[in-house]
Order: structure tokens, then C-alpha cells, then sequence
């Protein structure tokens, strides 16, 4: 691997240079203080390091690896095991791989899930090396997560006017700083793709729901997130989640925001692991909340009217409530004329998960050849298929072109949609037995 160095307006990046690729990893977007909003950095004085990933943002895996719980010794295996992770507050960066001669290129800025708890761009399978042969510009970002992306307090309104959201925020300050930036790495600032998977994907879905982000980006990929949750799991405004952090910062031994503000983060850990003993809510506390900025109403509300955008949705056949990300986002397609698959292929080497929540992936950054598991013939004609789709729609709009399968977006009269199965890919209709079979019997991924 050799090192490239690229000279724009705003700062010298070294970069890696490989099989035609320039990779700029770690660049750093933005800074912020903890329980601050982040400051955008559009200038660099010095040259900027970007041949190796930059810090994680710190979470609960940092101190508690929980390996001991098959479901979490599953996602380490799949996605985590071998890999370097480093964790600081420090963590607003992002990715950059695109062609050694681009021009003008379609770009994908891409937020991992987690559960809004956890995360890293670093995890397998967020590469765009495949998707750089195809001319396509990725970015991965990173952002705050858990307690530094998701706290509320009162104090937070009281100087900002708004509330929580830092980590909503950060991807927003990201996708900023990519559009006022990304032409000096051959990509077209206005054709931006925002995409994301899990909690990934419910995120860009929040910000598909806000008109003062037109014209920000184009297009949107919602990997098993797309459409509008249940009730249950829907945000609350800000002040609904204070009891819940309250409790949290006084099982941390924190009387006052600012103690809060400067404690240990094992201390705050500490706490958080305390806190699922007592109170079983988290993941309804630990998300995006109603602040009248970023989330201004209701999500019932907001989902009537959203933004009018290129859309492509995707679930699996053993999803997280796999009936209900099918629902959603079948109904949010229909609505809004988007393209929907559902991937109907079951992870190869073990027999009990099906196509678990996020197996997906590794098709659609082709990566399947970095993973323990014996894909076949098939998963790579799949993968190679998936990138295909998804370079022509960040391109166009349209996932359609070459010798694809036909795929037609969904709308009121037309109602299937794209059906990657063992044997072929064509349209057709999930099956909610096979869903609803899945969830009941399957469940979350097993070791």
C-alpha cells in the first residue's frame, strides 16, 4: 500500500493509495465538548494523517464487552473480532474511499446502527472499496452514541434552546461538512446519498423528515429502518426522558450537570449498566428525542410529509421484528415511490439465524470474502448484484441499468418488490408467515 497526498482549499490529507483507490480514513469533521453540539472544522492548518481510522466514540462494549451473552458474542464474531478499536470523546470523524481519478462522482455518506447505544465505521463491513471500482465516492462517518449522543437536561435547553440529539446532530454536521467539501475528493456535491442501517437507518429516516435540510442530499438507503415505528418506540419529547437521566446521573454520584459533565466514563458506564437493572426502558431513553429542531413534532406527524427524495429500503428475512420493518417500510415505499428489497438468503455456516439482522452488509459493500462464514457462487452473484443496484441508484435514482433483474419502485398499484432468494432475484412478495415464523422461533442471532 503507498500514500497519496491530496492538496485542497482547505487543508493537505495523506491519504492510502491502493488497486485504484484513494482511502482518506479518520479526517476529522468536527470537535465538540461533551454535552455540547458540535463544531464544524472546514479548515486544517496542518497536514491532516488520514492513512488509519480515527477514534470510536466510547460506549458500554469499551468497558463492558458482554461476550458472555451469545447475542453480543455473535455481532463481535460477525463484525468486530480481530479488529483494532480505539474510544475518545474526540470521535466527530470520517472515511473517505473513492477512485484515484475521480471526477464528479455520486457520493454515499453512511452511518452505522447500534441501537443508538454503540457503534463504529471501523466494524466490518464499512469499506468502500467495491463501490470505488464502481465510481461511487463512500463516506463513513462517525458519531456520538449512548449517553454522549443522547443525553438530555434541562441546563442543555437553557443554553441552546433545544435538547439531547448530539449524536443526530454530529451526522447532520457531517453530511455538512461532506457537501461543502467533497468536490475537492472528485465527489458531486449535489448528489449525495444519505444512508444507514439500524439505527443508522432510523436516523436518516428523522432527517428525511425535516424540510429545513432540502436540498442537503438527494437520495436516501434505509437498511432495516426505514418507515414509522410503533408508538413504543418512537421519540419522546426531550423533557419525557429528564426522570430517566436524572436517575442515571445519581447512580454516577453526580449531583449537578457539570459533575456529570466531567465524569470518568467508566463512572457514567457504571451507572448505565446500574440503570438496566432498575429501569428496563433505555433504548426508549438512549435515542433521538422531539427538540424542535432536528425532530420538530411528532414522527406520526412529520412521516405525512416528507422529504421528496430517492428512496430505497431493504429488510431481511430474520430482521429485528422482521413483520414490522416490512410493514413500515412496505407502507412508506408505497407512499412515496420507493424501491424496497427484502433479502431472503440465510447466513451459510450455522443453522438457527437465517438472515439475521444485518447480514446484508456484506453484500452491499462486498465484503463477504473478509468473513469467517462459506458463501458460495450465489451470495457472491448477490453481492455483486446488490452493489450494481445500489451504484445506479446513487448515480440516477434508478437502481435499474446493465443486465440486472427488472426492479420497479413500489407505489399505490404496484406492490411487490425485489426478492433476493437462493436461486434468483426477482420480484415478488415477502412472505409474512416466514417473517413472523422467524421472530417467533429464531429470534436474535445465537452463538
Amino acid at each position: 500500500m503507498n500514500t497519496v497526498q491530496k492538496q485542497t482549499p482547505f487543508g493537505i490529507f495523506k491519504g492510502n493509495a491502493y488497486e485504484g483507490i484513494h482511502a482518506f480514513l479518520g479526517i476529522p469533521y468536527g470537535k465538540a465538548n461533551r454535552f455540547e453540539y458540535c463544531e464544524r472544522i472546514d479548515s486544517y492548518p496542518k497536514e491532516v494523517d488520514a492513512t488509519h481510522m480515527g477514534y470510536s466514540c466510547p460506549q458500554y462494549r469499551q468497558f463492558y464487552p458482554h461476550l458472555d451473552v451469545r447475542e453480543r458474542l455473535f455481532y463481535h464474531k460477525e463484525f468486530r473480532e480481530g479488529i483494532p478499536f480505539h474510544y475518545d470523546e474526540d470521535c466527530l470523524n470520517l472515511n473517505i474511499y473513492a477512485p484515484e481519478d475521480a471526477q464528479n462522482c455520486p457520493v454515499i455518506v453512511y452511518f452505522h446502527g447500534g441501537g443508538f447505544n454503540s457503534g463504529s465505521s471501523a466494524e466490518e463491513p464499512f469499506r468502500g472499496d467495491e463501490l470505488a471500482k464502481r465510481g461511487v465516492i463512500t463516506v463513513f462517518a462517525n458519531y456520538r452514541v449512548g449517553i454522549l449522543g443522547y443525553f438530555s437536561h434541562e441546563e442543555i435547553q437553557k443554553k441552546y434552546g433545544r435538547n439531547g440529539n448530539f449524536g443526530l446532530d454530529d451526522q447532520v454536521q457531517a453530511i455538512r461538512w461532506v457537501k461543502e467539501h467533497i468536490a475537492a475528493f472528485g465527489g458531486d456535491p449535489n448528489n449525495i446519498t444519505v444512508m444507514g442501517q439500524s439505527a443508522g437507518a432510523i436516523s436518516m429516516q428523522y432527517l428525511c423528515l425535516n424540510h429545513d435540510l432540502n436540498g442537503l442530499f438527494q437520495k436516501a438507503v434505509l437498511m432495516s429502518g426505514g418507515g414509522k415505528f410503533p408508538k413504543m418506540a418512537l421519540p419522546k419529547k426531550a423533557e419525557e426522558t429528564y426522570d430517566y437521566w436524572q436517575l442515571l446521573m445519581e447512580l454516577a454520584g453526580c449531583r449537578t450537570f457539570e459533575e456529570f459533565q466531567k465524569a470518568d466514563l467508566k463512572v457514567l458506564h457504571d451507572a448505565y449498566e446500574n440503570i438496566k437493572k432498575i429501569r428496563k426502558d433505555s433504548i426508549n431513553n438512549m435515542m433521538p428525542v422531539i427538540d424542535g429542531c432536528l425532530i420538530k413534532d411528532e414522527i406520526g406527524t412529520l412521516i405525512k410529509d416528507p422529504l421528496e427524495l430517492d428512496y430505497m429500503i431493504g429488510y431481511t428475512n430474520n430482521d429485528i421484528y422482521a413483520p414490522i420493518l416490512a410493514y413500515i417500510g412496505n407502507r412508506f415505499a408505497k407512499d412515496n415511490g420507493a424501491y424496497v428489497y427484502y433479502f431472503d438468503i440465510d447466513a451459510p455456516g450455522d443453522d438457527n439465524n437465517g438472515a439475521f439482522h444485518s447480514c446484508d452488509l456484506r453484500y452491499m459493500f462486498g465484503r463477504l470474502q473478509t468473513s469467517w462464514r462459506p458463501y458460495g457462487q450465489r451470495d457472491y452473484e448477490v453481492s455483486k448484484e446488490m452493489m450494481d443496484y445500489l451504484a445506479n441508484f446513487v448515480r440516477s435514482g434508478n437502481p435499474n441499468g446493465g443486465n440486472l433483474p427488472q426492479w420497479d419502485a413500489m407505489n399505490a398499484k404496484q406492490n411487490k418488490v425485489l426478492c433476493f432468494r437462493p436461486k434468483k432475484t426477482a420480484m415478488g412478495h415477502p412472505s409474512y408467515f416466514k417473517l413472523t415464523f422467524n421472530l417467533l422461533s429464531k429470534g436474535d442471532p445465537k452463538a
